[in-house]
């Protein structure tokens, strides 16, 4: 698939998985909004060789559901070189309309 049809099709799911009043919180203390997550994600700025979630709860409050993880993964930028990262992660999804909506992310070191 070439790249741009790559990139398009990205953002369209991105776009369909998230609220418009994203906000994406990492580990670091960086945050981002939607625009900045959809094109950093779609962009493959890093690369993972593997990815792995566990002890993963879901509760439900009305239009809200609130879901924590522990994330695993060896990740790069594509230069040989693999980073190991263990964090936790807690999101908040929203119904919306057109389905559920990632709302807020935030990670944490362990």
């Amino acid at each position: 698939m070439p790249r741009h049809r790559h990139l398009v099709r990205c953002n369209l799911l991105l776009d369909a998985l998230t609220a418009d009043q994203l906000s994406y919180g990492h580990s670091s203390g960086k945050v981002e909004d939607k625009a900045t997550f959809v094109d950093v994600v779609a962009s493959k700025k890093t690369v993972y060789k593997s990815i792995q979630l566990s002890k993963q709860t879901v509760m439900v409050a009305g239009n809200d559901a609130i879901v924590r993880h522990a994330w695993e993964s060896e990740s790069g930028t594509g230069d040989g070189k693999w980073n190991v990262s263990k964090i936790g992660v807690l999101q908040v999804w929203q119904k919306q309309p057109t389905g559920w909506r990632l709302l807020a992310r935030q990670a944490f070191k362990v």
